[in-house]
């Protein structure tokens, strides 16, 4: 009894110091903490003004020599004297290839995501999962070339001239239609980008309708709902803001895609009504050209991806814009 109320007295008289120190090692670390994320915060926003920086300093002479009639200007001559620059063909087809390649990849993207979460037998679910995340982790030059030689002559020789045939004569649908088919067209870019975004699409889908709670589903269910009125009255609408952010994240992708599009889209600056026509896009023509640039022509190349990091920067806020409004609606 004496020998443990020796050892009381001791850690008594030891307590106070212990703590205390022990108190300003844990007061120490959270202020550690709090400054190195801050710090990491704060670096991104640095990065980001420097990359913004730069490009405005880059695309300086261009903007001033040519003004706002780079937007409104199609013809890209830069070799001529003086270069003539204008960056209204490289918008057209980066709006109009991200476009096609939405336009396919999200029923296709929302329709394997429907399928696996609520149709797809669970012997099948792992080897198509699988299959989805082989194509997010495909090199973009492998799908160019994949295009370039494969997919483009496919489609020069069988798709093209089945369409232009279809649609040849008829108002409007004939010029977007209109031949003749090639090797490198818009709509073979189209086709590639589709394929590279659905994985981002289907599998953002699959998570998000995954987090439906059961029993809503076992209710509609219960009630005589089929499975497309499931998915259309009770899935979809829980998780639109999810789906809704995957679409953004894969229009975000098709936006800048670099390599696969220049393989197989023809790199023509010129704007052509048919989707069959060559074309090309901002990053393919700053990739295509930008090492053999100098002078005004450099700064032409360098203010297109000025104009591409703010499109992409318009699309991500319209799509915050969405989600918050969208939430705002739903109540939270």
């Amino acid at each position: 009894m004496a020998e443990m109320a020796v050892e009381s007295d001791v850690m008594d008289a030891a307590g106070p110091y212990d703590r205390a120190r022990a108190l300003s090692a844990f007061k120490f670390g959270d202020v550690a903490f709090y400054w190195i994320t801050r710090l990491c915060a704060i670096s991104v926003l640095l990065i980001l003004g420097g990359i913004i920086l730069s490009l405005i300093v880059g695309a300086w002479p261009a903007l001033r020599e040519y003004g706002l009639a780079f937007l409104t200007t199609q013809r890209w001559a830069p070799s001529a004297d003086p270069p003539v620059l204008g960056a209204l063909g490289p918008i057209y087809g980066t709006l109009v290839t991200s476009v096609i390649a939405m336009m396919i990849a999200i029923p296709v993207g929302l329709g394997i995501a429907v399928f696996l979460t609520e149709i797809c037998p669970l012997w099948l679910r792992r080897p198509i999962g699988l299959a989805i995340e082989l194509l997010a982790g495909i090199p973009s030059i492998i799908y160019g070339m994949w295009g370039f030689f494969v997919l483009g002559p496919f489609l020069a020789n069988t798709f093209q001239p089945f369409m232009i045939n279809l649609f040849d004569g008829v108002p409007v649908l004939g010029a977007i239609f209109g031949g003749p088919p090639s090797y490198l067209s818009l709509f073979n870019a189209s086709l590639i980008l589709a394929i590279m975004v659905l994985p981002f699409i289907t599998s953002i889908s699959v998570d998000v309708f995954k987090t439906v709670p059961p029993v809503l589903k076992e209710a509609a269910y219960g009630v005589g709902c089929t499975t497309w009125e499931v998915v259309r009255n009770v899935v979809i609408p829980y998780t639109r803001v999810g789906v809704i952010g995957g679409v953004m994240l894969a229009l975000g992708r098709a936006l800048g895609e670099t390599m696969a599009v220049t393989f197989i889209i023809g790199n023509s600056f010129k704007i052509q009504s048919s989707i069959f026509a060559p074309g090309t896009t901002i990053s393919a023509a700053i990739a295509s050209e930008f090492a053999e640039s100098d002078g005004l022509h450099q700064s032409g190349l360098i203010l297109l991806g000025l104009l591409l990091f703010i499109l992409t920067f318009f699309v991500l806020a319209a799509a915050r814009l969405m989600l918050m409004h969208l939430e705002k609606k739903a109540g939270n």
